[in-house]
């Protein structure tokens, strides 16, 4: 079947027509586009000065964020690199508190001290974004580790940039993360360039879910401007760290539409490349499987973009009117405080 949706041709997969539910759609449907509106708005306020320091824009890969929650629980863990405000969205963050982090404010995710880079919330179980480039991956592992220790049935998702993989840490904690038999997915958020430098640039090895062979690591690549794909790998690799089969390395081919961050001019690709990723936008599949499925009208979906816009201005405006953080502030969040029995003063 197909379907024509904002100018855009989706072909229907029929044979999988029971697959996901009506509510499933309808949250990657929301979900998606509350990611996308979100940061469209965020390069607009960066534009104008009211965002300031880095901040990396989401637009293209929202699939890789609501295809995995939907495959998972909410006692699972999360954790990414910089590129960071989806997850938490997709989590159930408000956008409130997220606007509010970027604008540095006191009623942001970190109290505005962490800023675009370092959005955490605790009560949706999103351990963080991370500045530094492949930081989180042996974090991720110890997330897992802890889950093991305790011995839930919880696992972590820890996702990484192209780049990141490059690092030494990659390498230990996927080493580690296998010796151990550890519940933690291991996701390669792969969009193609690394800041500004094409994966064929950087390394002989252009299949990136093929370096989880060298540690005997069940790998795949996931097209992951389709977020039913992404669902059905995520739901896999789950159901193997739950059963105490160890971890799995995730290849999510996707692709952002902006540049790495806001002073990126994404010069290096060509405007062709950038519009034939678009033919593949993971909300406008999503759009157009929900219009075949007769799951809702365009009427609908156009009062659930409207409401998703009402959203973010709020969050806008209540980012705009909250505090700055008190000076003293500076001095708290530093240091855990805890009483351990064998420290003595």
């Amino acid at each position: 079947m197909e379907v024509k949706t904002n100018g855009l041709t989706a072909e229907i997969a029929i044979e999988n027509e029971h697959e996901f539910s009506k509510e499933t759609y309808m949250y990657w449907f929301r979900s998606m586009l509350l990611m996308r509106r979100f940061e469209e708005k965020a390069g607009q306020l960066y534009g104008q000065q009211k965002i300031r320091g880095f901040c990396h824009l989401y637009i293209g890969q929202e699939a890789c964020a609501s295809g995995a929650v939907s495959a998972l629980t909410k006692d699972d863990k999360w954790i990414t690199a910089y590129r960071d405000h989806g997850h938490p969205l997709a989590l159930g963050t408000s956008a409130r508190a997220v606007m509010a982090e970027l604008y540095g404010k006191s009623t942001g995710t970190t109290k505005g001290k962490g800023g675009s880079m370092h959005i955490f919330d605790k009560s949706v179980n999103f351990i963080g974004g991370h500045g530094i480039v492949g930081g989180q991956i042996p974090l991720g592992a110890g997330i897992a580790f802890a889950e093991k220790y305790k011995g839930t049935k919880n696992l972590c998702m820890c996702y990484m940039g192209d780049g990141a993989v490059r690092q030494g840490a990659f390498h230990e904690a996927l080493n580690m993360a296998m010796t151990w038999q550890l519940p933690v997915i291991f996701v390669i958020e792969n969009n193609g360039y690394a800041m500004g430098t094409s994966v064929r640039r950087t390394s002989n090895v252009v299949e990136l879910y093929q370096l989880g062979s060298a540690y005997n690591m069940p790998s795949e690549p996931v097209d992951a401007m389709n977020v039913e794909a992404v669902h059905r790998a995520v739901a896999k690799a789950a159901e193997r760290a739950r059963n105490g089969e160890g971890p799995t390395l995730l290849e999510f081919r996707t692709y952002r539409y902006r540049g790495h961050s806001m002073s990126d001019p994404a010069k290096y690709r060509t405007k062709e490349e950038v519009e034939e990723y678009k033919k593949q936008d993971p909300i406008e599949q999503v759009r157009a499987t929900i219009l075949a499925k007769g799951f809702a009208t365009e009427e609908d979906l156009e009062k659930i973009d409207e409401e998703i816009k009402a959203e973010v201005l709020d969050a806008v405006d209540f980012a705009e009117k909250s505090p700055y953080p008190d000076p003293s502030e500076i001095y708290t969040d530093v240091y855990l405080q805890a009483d351990y029995p064998f420290i003595k003063e």
